[in-house]
């Protein structure tokens, strides 16, 4: 049974009788986790996951994995609330350090995580996915595995922009023609960070830093990528760049909008996908269950159910049997990356765009 844990320690959202009946059978086996204000009891066979991935997405696919072990095994999951969000989960589990409670880190982008492996925090492991699985997919070593990805896109009103004028590349938000008609997020959180920190790895940081600012001037610099996905549906802008999850939600509601997956050309870096993250914490109390909830949600299976949801998200898995929505007919080239380069000298980035987009 999957039992959820809000940040100040409220209830489970949901009991089942064989965990109640465990419980009171073996009280004396009774953990405590430490949560940001108090104490979150699991039973001993109990797997912990921490999860950026919000709990509607996440949870069922917990409940398939606790079905898959016969309830064996029972999933304890923690998804902290959405105004910390990924940050908030990661500082605790840096906090957690000296006495790890959580088992699994689900981490719905990449940036972060990275962050976790580089402070020796995550538990390097042979993953249970094929042959040639993307490099940029999977730690160097083996400490995280990338899955289930959103596409960084180029979301655009067709009331607006006809086909013959819809922007190609990111670079497009510095042009003047679009000045005060495009929109990207503030790029000091999310995956709106994680593009530019890749770009820095590719670009040099002077670059980066001087295509952020002509974008500073030139576009309107929104909160968040819905803000942008709903602008741009609205008719208030143009165009924007968002995420596939965030664009195609208001495809779906029948908004007047093009998806287009940038930078495409030979010449050009390909469209940035970024993926789900899964961790298994270095010293977790239970490494054995949370090396089995590891490999079932980096499977095949898991992608397509993230494919076929809501958010549409792009399995990596060759064996994955379902296509997303939010793909385009003709084949995405993607960009090469390493994320863990991007990850380099992150704070003192961070600090940076915050001096440059702090208006």
């Amino acid at each position: 049974m999957l039992h959820s844990y809000a940040k100040f320690n409220r209830r489970p959202i949901r009991r089942r009788q064989r965990f109640a009946t465990r419980l009171l059978s073996a009280v004396s086996g009774l953990l405590f986790l430490t949560s940001f204000a108090g104490c979150v009891p699991r039973a001993e066979s109990d797997v912990v996951v921490y999860s950026a991935l919000d709990e509607e997405f996440a949870t069922p696919i917990l409940d398939a994995f606790e079905r898959r072990t016969d309830h064996e095994t029972g999933v304890v999951a923690k998804f902290d609330v959405e105004s910390t969000k990924t940050v908030g989960l990661v500082n605790q589990i840096i906090a957690e350090q000296p006495a790890p409670v959580c088992d699994v880190f689900w981490n719905n982008e990449i940036m972060h995580t990275v962050r976790l492996q580089k402070l020796g925090l995550l538990q390097p492991r042979k993953w249970a996915v094929q042959s040639g699985w993307p490099s940029d997919m999977i730690a160097s070593d083996g400490s995280w595995c990338g899955f289930a990805a959103r596409a960084r896109v180029l979301m655009i009103n067709t009331d607006l922009v006809p086909a013959e004028e819809y922007p190609r590349s990111v670079r497009e938000l510095a042009d003047p023609k679009w000045k005060d008609r495009c929109a990207m997020a503030r790029p000091l959180f999310g995956t709106t960070a994680t593009h530019f920190a890749v770009l820095r790895a590719r670009n040099g940081r002077e670059s980066t830093l001087q295509f952020l600012q002509q974008i500073h001037d030139n576009a309107v610099i929104l909160s968040g990528n819905k803000q942008v996905a709903l602008a741009v549906a609205s008719g208030e802008l143009a165009w924007g760049l968002t995420d596939t999850d965030d664009a195609i939600v208001e495809k779906d509601r029948g908004g007047k909008v093009a998806i287009v997956f940038p930078d495409q050309e030979p010449d050009q870096p390909g469209t940035l996908r970024i993926p789900n993250t899964i961790a298994v914490l270095k010293n977790a109390p239970h490494p054995t269950a949370a090396g089995q909830l590891a490999d079932y949600l980096v499977s095949a299976q898991t992608e397509d159910r993230l494919a076929m949801g809501s958010s549409s998200q792009l399995p990596i898995s060759r064996d994955s049997e379902y296509k997303p929505r939010v793909l385009p007919d003709s084949p995405v080239r993607w960009m090469k990356v390493d994320f863990e380069a991007a990850a380099e000298g992150w704070e003192d980035w961070a600090a940076e765009l915050m001096q440059l987009f702090n208006d």
